[in-house]
């Protein structure tokens, strides 16, 4: 039966939901807040309390609703009513003026206007609204058919959730990252070992398309819109309205545009961009030149490929040559090894540079780049610097091709490509380089589940000399924790406290720990049944672990191997004299056996992975749609569309709290 909720309870979420709304288009659209961060940050808490305790209440379109919820188990393809065309590009201005020449000959007139807009270098989107309602978005995908990336979508805080008027309408436009964003995001992959991302266009389109929407919601995406769908419907008769009325109903519309009486004045006001662009914070690589009339542009048509009445004028790249007198190799957290540039300094867009990414070594190979080459290097705004190619031509017969190096510059450990993965990586487990990275698998709930210690507390033990290895963790003393910055007494006595509740982990979680490659939590499980001790798998050989069912070549000889270094011995060595146990602890396999559940939201202690991992672990089930025959639904923060169905179903929904008490 369900309740009644007082009705100064929905005017109050309605309220907090409206203000919201207003206080987000004023602060990510226009750039004008009226309201401190502390008087937004207050009314989401209060929203955030409400919806909670009156989860009927719960609404897709919520400003909650920004910072991500679902992890998604992948994207539905969508296919476009209208099809969403891709543009002609030009570099010259003598073409624009033959685009000019077409356009008035085709409509036999004289004279014609054009609305001239930035050309943002994003990604595509269509954005369909019901009553006022955002209900999907969409990639243009080949143009027919695109993907559903509608909750990644509602995180853009640029994109209104709900229009100012209860409009059913559909309008395109780009979603993008902000140069300061882009940058953000490639030091902390590079911090994590990962190569990073080319330009601000890959990294949009690459988070995008993440599951995790919490992660795109980190990333802080936004967007611009420039097409309205149907104009005719609203009674909108050019571009120039269009884009007008978009504006009025909450959409983030670029105001860098012009009308334009004529192709000259249209690309004057490109001239002029084309040194002004770098002073924006993101990229743009040309100017769109549009007919401003619809009525013209319905007349036009479109070709096979693109509308003909509208023609993208891109700018020249900036790039410069300079020499390349060396290539560098860094190693990251995960073991990645990143070449780079070591060049001449060169002065290019305000800055002098003397590196420069060179992505992999398969992109060195392919560009035939050499070390003494003259390069030539491409910078946009502030984006990190790169090597586009060599100038073959200047070649004078001494420059040296450069070896992928055999060993690890850092531990003189091997070095080898994984799987299918592009990057080389040094295969030392032990490596300095992955430590960090290491340890936080160590700590993972999927490994020794050491709560407390996060990767801001490992940058700090490992930077400071505390930690040299994964064992370490055992041996840290109480003074050396509170002489930490932001490290009291109290958090020290919470972490040695996790730290000695670790030491009875049960063996498939410390064979995870390790970090041994190719074995992860379900091969840990099947090694643990199999060994029952981690001297048993120590002195496992190739042949007994491929007796395993489940247990590849590649994942043996990788055990072995591990096994192998004296580093590990050490390590093994240490873990046993600080007590923590190297053979199975006793957990029952069949706590949960018979039982099926489904997860909705977001979790705080587990991640959606390593929940799953447990339930399987202990015997249950993991289901991905709710039905009659799921036993539990485990709800956690901002749940999805699961929770009604189960509701409506009659599913029993525990918090994660209660499936703690369950399995325990």
């Amino acid at each position: 039966m369900s309740r009644e909720i007082p009705e100064e309870v929905k005017e109050r979420v309605e309220k907090l939901r409206r203000d919201l709304n207003y206080h987000n288009y004023r602060y990510y659209v226009l750039n004008m807040p009226v309201i401190t961060d502390a008087e937004y940050d207050a009314m989401m808490e209060e929203l955030i309390r409400l919806e909670k305790e009156y989860p009927e209440l719960d609404d897709p379109n919520s400003p909650t609703h920004r910072v991500g919820a679902e992890v998604l188990e992948g994207f539905e393809k969508v296919v476009h009513p209208v099809e969403m065309k891709s543009l002609s590009n030009t570099y010259s201005p003598e073409e624009v003026r033959q685009f000019d020449e077409r356009i008035k000959g085709l409509l036999a007139v004289n004279d014609v206007d054009y609305v001239v807009e930035l050309k943002i270098d994003g990604l595509a989107v269509r954005l369909v609204y019901e009553g006022g309602r955002f209900v999907l978005g969409a990639t243009r995908g080949d143009g027919k058919i695109g993907e559903n990336v509608t909750e990644n979508l509602r995180t853009v805080r640029t994109i209104p959730l709900v229009l100012r008027k209860d409009l059913s309408l559909e309008v395109r436009g780009e979603v993008y990252l902000l140069r300061e964003q882009f940058n953000e995001i490639n030091i902390q992959r590079q911090r994590e070992g990962l190569p990073p991302f080319a330009n601000p266009r890959n990294a949009a389109a690459g988070t995008l398309r993440q599951l995790d929407t919490k992660e795109v919601a980190r990333r802080h995406l936004s967007s611009f819109v420039y097409t309205l769908v149907s104009p005719e419907s609203y009674g909108i008769n050019t571009q120039q309205e269009a884009l007008e009325f978009m504006e009025e109903l909450g959409f983030a519309v670029n105001k860098n545009r012009k009308l334009a009486s004529t192709i000259e004045e249209a690309l004057t006001f490109c001239d002029e961009w084309e040194e002004k662009r770098f002073d924006l914070p993101y990229d743009t690589d040309g100017m769109v030149i549009k007919v401003n009339s619809f009525d013209y542009q319905k007349r036009l048509g479109f070709t096979a490929k693109s509308p003909r009445w509208a023609i993208a004028y891109k700018f020249p790249a900036v790039q410069v040559k300079t020499k390349l007198v060396g290539i560098t190799v860094q190693v990251g957290r995960t073991g990645v090894l990143t070449p780079v540039a070591e060049l001449e300094p060169v002065h290019i867009l305000g800055s002098t540079v003397k590196r420069a990414t060179l992505h992999n070594m398969d992109y060195i190979r392919e560009r035939d780049i050499r070390i003494g080459d003259t390069v030539l290097l491409e910078k946009a705004g502030e984006v990190i610097p790169k090597v586009i190619g060599p100038v073959i031509e200047e070649r004078t017969g001494e420059e040296q091709v450069f070896e992928i190096p055999k060993k690890c510059p850092v531990c003189g450990g091997d070095v080898g490509k994984v799987a299918d993965e592009v990057a080389y990586r040094c295969l030392n487990p032990h490596c300095p380089a992955k430590l960090k990275g290491a340890l936080k698998t160590f700590v993972s709930k999927a490994g020794m589940n050491i709560e407390g210690m996060g990767e801001r507390l490992i940058e700090v033990l490992v930077d400071k000399g505390l930690i040299k290895d994964i064992a370490d963790v055992y041996y840290l003393k109480r003074d050396e924790l509170i002489s930490l910055e932001r490290m009291g007494a109290k958090s020290a006595d919470n972490l040695l406290r996790a730290i000695e509740e670790s030491k009875r982990r049960s063996l498939d979680h410390l064979i995870t720990a390790l970090g041994i490659p190719f074995v992860g939590s379900q091969t840990a499980l099947l090694l643990s049944q199999h060994f029952h001790s981690l001297e048993n798998l120590a002195s496992a050989t190739i042949e007994s672990l491929l007796q395993i069912e489940g247990i590849g070549e590649q994942t043996a000889e990788s055990i072995v191997k591990y096994f192998s270094l004296p580093k590990t011995m050490e390590i093994i060595e240490k873990l046993k004299k600080a007590g923590v146990s190297l053979g199975i602890v006793e957990e029952r396999k069949d706590k949960l056996k018979g039982l099926r559940f489904v997860i909705t939201g977001s979790l705080k202690g587990y991640k959606r992975q390593e929940i799953k991992e447990l339930i399987t672990r202990l015997g249950g089930e993991v289901g991905n749609s709710v039905s009659k025959n799921v036993d539990y639904l485990i709800v956690g923060e901002s749940p999805g569309s699961k929770l009604d169905k189960a509701k409506a179903l009659g599913v029993k929904m525990i918090n994660e709290d209660e499936f703690n008490a369950l399995i325990e």
